[in-house]
């Protein structure tokens, strides 16, 4: 099932902007012009658009035969590697930073929490697609749960992998943050998330590219600013490899 809209357009052209591009983005020049075009683009997206409006869903039978494993397939921490042979038994999710009531949650907390179920389609700016089934906690309920303060401005995911030894995270605004379809995955195409695909819990953030769906999430802050976190940029590949923070489609 092809179908043909402005959301595979758009993506069609990152994939081919960005394949081969990281070198020109590592200019100071280029990354100032990304940046202008990123605040422009985020700007008029939240002017025309309803925040709670929604990514499209699809049904069990547009499927993907195959979902990709992208970025990394398992997490090299002792920790990590601990957790994934108890099968996350005794893993917990911290929440805190601008919170009235920081959080622990274990693995089966999380999965006998409210849940939503989506199907979507990941787009990611290496030029693919896949379709697949999500099933996870709404991350508002998470920090509604956690008594959020009204100063908090974004939600970051501090995660389980690396890249050269860089700790991996992402982040997004409380827009996004508050979206219906934004949830904490733990089930994908109604089996356990597998370690490749991020488990135990990974970021479905619907109405952004693939790389803001950050695998391995281990600690979720909720922060007044990201300038002081890591490189300042919001995220792994927006502090290294000058991609937008803003990522929607």
């Amino acid at each position: 099932m092809t179908i043909l809209t402005r959301r595979n357009a758009l993506v069609g052209g990152a994939g081919l902007m960005l394949a081969g591009c990281d070198r020109i983005v590592a200019s100071p020049t280029v990354r100032k012009v990304l940046t202008l075009g990123e605040k422009a683009t985020m700007s008029a997206q939240r002017l025309v658009t309803d925040r709670n409006a929604l990514a499209p869903e699809f049904t069990r039978a547009d499927l993907s035969p195959s979902f990709r494993v992208n970025g990394t397939r398992a997490p090299g921490s002792a920790d990590y590697q601990r957790h994934a042979a108890e099968n996350f038994a005794n893993w917990r999710l911290a929440v805190g930073g601008m919170v009235a009531h920081p959080l622990s949650l274990s693995h089966a907390q999380l999965r006998a929490m409210p849940a939503r179920s989506q199907i979507t389609r990941h787009d990611c700016v290496e030029g693919w697609s896949a379709i697949g089934e999500w099933t996870g906690v709404p991350l508002a309920l998470v920090l509604r749960h956690a008594g959020l303060s009204a100063n908090a401005r974004y939600v970051v995911f501090h995660c389980a992998d690396d890249y050269a030894g860089k700790p991996y995270y992402e982040s997004i605004d409380m827009v996004d943050a508050f979206h219906p379809q934004t949830i904490l995955a733990h089930t994908m195409n109604r089996q356990p998330l597998s370690v490749g695909h991020g488990a135990p819990l990974r970021l479905r953030v619907e109405r952004q590219l693939g790389y803001k769906q950050a695998k391995y999430v281990m600690r979720i802050e909720a922060v007044a600013s990201l300038a002081g976190i890591h490189g300042g940029g919001g995220g792994y590949w927006e502090d290294h490899r000058g991609y937008q923070w803003y990522a929607g489609i």
